[in-house]
């Protein structure tokens, strides 16, 4: 029998191209898309697991499920999580007594772990909230239906539709600075910390409020940023990066290639990724919600301290301490710089504190705690905007163009909110003297209709 004949060349040509193509197609998918979902899962597996206090199987279930093409491993005595795809674009989180967990990227995971922020925290009392974690004591307000109270709380947790799940974690009412409502889902408590995404924002608002109280920052002033004194970007004020309205160029989309993912789950420093864009617009003449202007923001304040060690303690001090949110974990990137954009976790009881401070005009037990003025201006709505953003806060006021139009047309036009993907939220009523708090893990933004549960939560109080 005759050898058999070699493919004819062109053949050869068309296999070695699309070996090479293939080859290419691999690297850049190992090299520039998975990480992103890597580092995604290991970030979260870690901290839902080592700051939450959660079993890594319902993580995968549920909080992880759009991501099950990742798979990750916890390794309970390091304190760490590995997420991987089939082994290619591995990344590894470590967790950190104090600042909960990044992931060791230009760092190693030993590096990375050394930093810690060693905190003393007063043990909880039994007086009632917000003093203490004790049960509430006082008999219902006169006016408050008690009936529709529960049942508006109840279908919070319902899920009505099965392929679109709420996943309704939390909620916490708060009327006349007392707790009047507060259901979890199985599963979850009062001491359960959940992650509040952008509604970290507002935290690091407060603490650059707390700066501008003490003289170390100037709201109207260009920001502090050395490296725009040459360029159009010393124009920037503060308050423009606080109303994002800046003009810096940023994409706000999470996926493959995207700033914002590159910012959280690619790089060691997430303020460099947004503290060199240009500009794209002038100041003050575009709005443009930015969660890398927030990370500028959190950079701002740490260098406004003398040590690293001082910065991490400075939210504690001023801020969750005197409130008593002790279960409050400010995370940072591997460089150190808190993730004023997105990680923040506490307690939905910790949550509300946030917003009864708020409630309360920045006092607490007597003292100021953010200056004077601040509360109102951060619920101010910002003038490039449709009437719906303020300083770092998300406002209910009719869009100029459209006084018909509200974020939340069922709920008063005075209302405010800290607002973080997949349904987080610190509803601020001052007109009804409340703070509603929902926690949650909702894929689908269209399975949770807050207006619709703050309206039937504000029918159920006592009338204005």
């Amino acid at each position: 029998m005759s050898p058999k004949p070699p493919p004819p060349r062109w053949r050869r040509r068309l296999l070695v191209g699309l070996g090479v193509v293939l080859l290419a197609a691999l690297v850049f998918l190992a090299g520039w898309i998975l990480p992103t979902a890597t580092g995604y899962v290991a970030k979260n597996a870690c901290s839902a697991v080592f700051v939450a206090g959660r079993a890594p199987d319902p993580v995968a279930a549920e909080d992880l499920a759009p991501q099950s093409y990742v798979s990750f491993t916890v390794d309970r005595e390091q304190r760490r999580v590995r997420a991987s795809v089939f082994g290619l674009a591995a990344r590894t989180a470590v967790y950190r007594d104090g600042l909960g967990c990044a992931l060791a990227i230009d760092v190693t995971p030993e590096s990375l772990q050394a930093q810690t922020l060693a905190l003393a925290h007063a043990p909880a009392n039994d007086a009632p909230w917000p003093a203490g974690e004790g049960e509430r004591l006082a008999a219902d307000p006169p006016g408050l239906d008690r009936t529709a109270l529960d049942a508006a709380v109840a279908a919070a947790f319902a899920e009505p539709n099965p392929d679109s799940l709420r996943r309704t974690r939390a909620v916490v009412v708060v009327l006349g600075g007392a707790i009047v409502a507060e259901r979890y889902a199985d599963g979850f408590d009062r001491d359960t910390r959940h992650l509040g995404w952008s509604m970290s924002k507002s935290i690091t608002s407060a603490l650059v409020g707390i700066l501008v109280g003490r003289g170390l920052l100037t709201r109207d002033a260009p920001a502090p940023v050395p490296a725009w004194a040459d360029d159009p970007r010393r124009a920037v004020t503060l308050d423009q990066l606080l109303r994002m309205s800046s003009g810096l160029e940023f994409e706000e989309r999470y996926g493959p290639l995207a700033d914002a993912t590159h910012m959280l789950f690619e790089v060691d420093d997430a303020a460099d990724v947004a503290l060199a864009r240009p500009l794209a617009h002038d100041p003050d003449t575009v709005f443009s919600y930015s969660s890398g202007t927030t990370n500028i923001l959190s950079w701002i304040v740490r260098r406004q301290f003398p040590e690293l060690a001082a910065y991490h303690r400075f939210p504690h001090e001023a801020l969750f301490a005197p409130l008593g949110m002790r279960s409050a974990v400010f995370e940072t990137d591997a460089s150190g710089t808190f993730l004023g954009s997105s990680f923040v976790y506490a307690t939905a009881r910790d949550w509300a504190r946030f917003g009864l401070l708020y409630l309360r005009d920045g006092v607490w037990d007597g003292a100021r705690i953010l200056p004077e003025g601040w509360v109102a201006y951060s619920r101010t709505p910002t003038k490039t905007g449709t009437g719906d953003y303020a300083a770092h806060f998300w406002a209910n006021a009719p869009d100029p163009a459209d006084p018909n139009k509200r974020r939340l047309p069922h709920v008063p036009a005075d209302a405010y909110q800290a607002s973080g993907f997949q349904g987080q939220a610190v509803l601020i009523v001052p007109s009804r003297d409340a703070v509603i708090v929902r926690l949650g893990m909702t894929h689908d933004r269209a399975a949770w209709d807050l207006d619709g549960f703050a309206s039937a939560v504000l029918a159920a109080l006592p009338a204005a």
